[in-house]
């Protein structure tokens, strides 16, 4: 896959990974998170699958902070950013692999997850709670909640939207104990772009949106989705459908529920059951 013009700045550090990955003679594997999350959010799982054979890529979404502190005090860098511009971003890393990676997403980063799975440059890929592609078409009243401190206001569609404690309580943080809820908020929640969800809201009645998934595709490879029982943003109504379309594709497609689990399931005390049920798939098939 070497070779391939970058369309999407690439940053040092992303950089610095991608020769890291190329010069080692493991499989790489790529992380891409979500809103109101930054790539940090992924080091324990590249530590293990680092720990299980693997080459581990934590790439940022266009102009991300390097840590919380810094996007607390730069909220704006996180505006405007589309799933367009993400995606094509995320594809400019893979073809600068000299392999095809594994390519692993949470929330809207599962969307990302998906359409580069669509586009053929993926090896296998877990779609942790993705969000609704085109097509999809479940809206359920929790989703919607979730969604609201962007969607609320039409002028939102060009900022950058932070989460009150209590938002994130009920749309990442519901399945966990008040005192992890405020640990979590407090290490990971940052501001996110509200155009992706502008963007998936509308995605049903745009033929040219962005939102947009190629789920026939043969060279879309083996796919894992993954949603959690007791998730508000992402509810399994909405991974169920999603899963719906992606099983007509002959390649693997398989749907897994983590039981007791909301959306913050990468990132809370039992992030280890969610990673080594990705890392048991993927090893199936790499």
């Amino acid at each position: 896959m070497a070779g391939s013009v970058d369309t999407t700045p690439i940053t040092n550090r992303e950089d610095a990974q991608i020769e890291r990955a190329n010069a080692s003679t493991a499989q790489p594997v790529v992380f891409v998170h979500g809103l109101w999350l930054l790539p940090s959010s992924w080091e324990p799982w590249a530590e293990l699958f680092e720990q299980s054979g693997f080459v581990a890529l934590t790439p940022g979404w266009p102009d991300d902070p390097e840590t919380v502190e810094e996007a607390a005090a730069h909220p704006e860098l996180f505006a405007g950013k589309t799933v367009g511009q993400v995606a094509d971003h995320f594809e400019a890393i893979a073809h600068r692999l000299e392999r095809k990676p594994v390519v692993i997403g949470h929330s809207f980063g599962g969307l990302i997850t998906e359409i580069l799975a669509g586009r053929g440059v993926s090896a296998a890929s877990v779609a942790i709670a993705p969000a609704p592609f085109r097509g999809v078409l479940p809206l359920p009243v929790s989703a919607l909640r979730s969604a609201s401190p962007a969607l609320a206001n039409p002028a939102n569609v060009h900022r950058a939207i932070p989460l009150t404690y209590d938002q994130f309580r009920y749309a990442f943080a519901n399945a966990v104990t008040d005192d992890e809820a405020r640990s979590l908020y407090e290490n990971y929640a940052v501001a996110a772009p509200a155009k992706p969800l502008f963007q998936a809201a509308s995605a049903n009645l745009n033929p040219w949106t962005e939102v947009k998934v190629d789920t026939k595709n043969p060279d879309r490879g083996p796919m894992l989705l993954v949603y959690g029982e007791l998730d508000h943003t992402v509810p399994k109504a909405i991974v169920k459908a999603s899963y719906d379309k992606q099983k007509k594709n002959p390649g693997v497609t398989e749907l897994v529920e983590m039981e007791g689990r909301g959306h913050a399931l990468t990132i809370d005390g039992r992030w280890q059951e969610v990673a080594r049920t990705a890392l048991e798939f993927v090893a199936r098939f790499v």
